[in-house]
């Protein structure tokens, strides 16, 4: 069974950074590519920045790359999303994911609140 339990969102001003954290269990964690999603109100979810096992290689979306950093601590079973330069349009709940062969498990934590006032 996994779980995903994401944490660290907030309020924040335009411009501020926080740091989002993701605790995962039921998986061989050092062997999955994990990723963070986010939705907004009336939009669909969309992937936002993945790392690879071994955490060599990272991908973003263009709409947060130089401003997002994705990252990994295996020893530690949890990966994190450090956000800075938020913008108003950053707003959603974030939700991290477990990729397993080649396909995003369908399975989701609570999601963190991210909202970023101007």
């Amino acid at each position: 069974q996994v779980q995903l339990v994401e944490s660290g969102g907030g309020l924040v001003q335009a411009g501020g950074s926080l740091r989002l954290s993701c605790e995962v269990s039921g998986i061989i964690f050092s062997l999955a590519t994990m990723g963070w999603y986010r939705q907004a109100p009336g939009n669909q979810r969309e992937l936002v920045a993945s790392i690879l096992s071994g955490g060599g290689r990272t991908n973003y979306a263009a709409s947060v790359k130089g401003r997002f950093t994705i990252s990994r601590d295996d020893a530690k079973k949890m990966v994190y999303l450090q956000m800075n330069g938020l913008k108003p349009e950053d707003t959603a709940v974030y939700y991290c994911n477990v990729k397993w062969g080649s396909t995003w498990r369908d399975v989701w934590g609570q999601g963190t609140q991210v909202t970023v006032s101007l």
